[in-house]
């Protein structure tokens, strides 16, 4: 009988030690995090950014020490600019058991992929600027950029006051932010009694633009109004220099980009773009610039708007302290943020109360604002 009673002690004693030990590893889980955006294909040098800004934000958070108590571990989605992918992404990070998501850069990967997020209870702030990503009444998403009615309205108005007398043309690629960026500054000129001889739409990842130079050119248009990415903006103005057609081009944030400066060569020096002021010249931003530089990244784009994102929902939990979605979610709608990018409020829809956006052009290899 005593052996009996010893033996099932040491079974009550292996049982005990066994949950112990899963307890031990539940509570030293790290937390997973998610960053979400095209890392490869067309816009794959947008997706760098993104993903460089949330990986420094990633190491600088672990090196504090972690986010209550846990470790953080980032899990990278290519959505390649893509619905369907972004879909894709979406599911895995949900089954991943990701804390929140870094994401999506396109707003034709956001707008699908926030639905999946909302119906997992999944926190989102991204620098998609479709105005509708925020109209739907998700209480989830957030926005640390403008939208593309803003930024349309300045980059209509900018052409109004300084390209008087042209003759304009507004062009967009299909896209849900490049049509929507597109409708914003028509509107805009339209508002401002501002001519548009032609409206044109392209298809987005062509390598011949010639039709749509001839239209410009037999329209005798000046100024080009884009809304798109990058890539088709250093073919169309390359084919125009060609056709010996002298454009001006102003287009959305996305023109941030460096790559636009190999694509484009010496045409780079016609564009003009909208965008939020330059965080890299934030004091709150130095000791992250200057890791980044250090490790031979120049900080330029979206990266440290990514790593504000990550930012915002770090403080959220902290002061939350819980990453519960209801919690953190509460804390987003309803606290100030210091960021890289600096101070950051959400309104109700989860767009920034004081959004600014003001205009640059490319001079070389390097971008700077537009005095008007």
């Amino acid at each position: 009988m005593n052996g009996l009673k010893h033996s099932m002690n040491v079974v009550a004693g292996i049982g005990l030690g066994g949950l112990a030990l899963t307890w031990s590893v539940a509570a030293c889980a790290n937390l997973v995090v998610g960053v979400a955006g095209p890392m490869t294909g067309e816009y794959a040098s947008g997706g760098e950014q993104f993903r460089k800004g949330a990986e420094q934000a990633v190491k600088d958070i672990n090196a504090a020490g972690g986010l209550l108590g846990q470790k953080v571990d980032l899990v990278v989605g290519d959505d390649v600019c893509d619905p369907k992918q972004a879909v894709s992404v979406a599911n895995s990070f949900v089954n991943k058991k990701v804390a929140f998501v870094d994401g999506h850069w396109c707003s034709s990967s956001t707008l699908p992929a926030s639905d999946v997020y909302n119906d997992a209870q999944i926190p989102q702030v991204t620098v998609s600027t479709n105005p509708k990503i925020t109209e739907r009444g998700i209480q989830g998403i957030f926005r640390i950029t403008g939208r593309d009615d803003q930024q349309g309205q300045v980059a209509g108005d900018y052409i109004a006051e300084n390209f008087k007398g042209k003759k304009i043309a507004v062009v967009d690629d299909k896209t849900a932010y490049g049509g929507g960026l597109a409708d914003e500054i028509a509107k805009e000129l339209s508002a401002k009694q501002t001519p548009v001889v032609l409206r044109q739409s392209i298809t987005a990842g062509e390598k011949d633009y010639s039709g749509l130079v001839s239209k410009l050119k037999a329209n005798g248009v000046e100024v080009l109004a884009y809304g798109g990415y990058y890539q088709e903006v250093a073919l169309i103005l390359r084919q125009a220099a060609q056709a010996g057609l002298k454009l001006a081009l102003i287009g959305g944030d996305t023109l941030t980009n460096n790559e636009l400066v190999n694509a484009a060569g010496p045409e780079i020096n016609k564009v003009i773009f909208t965008f939020p002021p330059d965080p890299r010249k934030n004091a709150a931003a130095a000791k992250v610039v200057e890791a980044l530089r250090a490790q031979k990244i120049e900080p330029e784009g979206y990266m440290l708007y990514s790593y504000a994102a990550m930012q915002v929902f770090a403080d959220a939990a902290k002061r939350a302290n819980s990453t519960d979605y209801a919690a953190v979610v509460k804390q987003l709608h309803n606290a100030s943020f210091n960021t890289v990018v600096g101070p950051v409020d959400f309104d109700a829809k989860g767009d920034l109360k004081s959004p600014g956006y003001v205009v640059y052009r490319w001079k070389g290899n390097n971008y700077e604002y537009v005095n008007k």
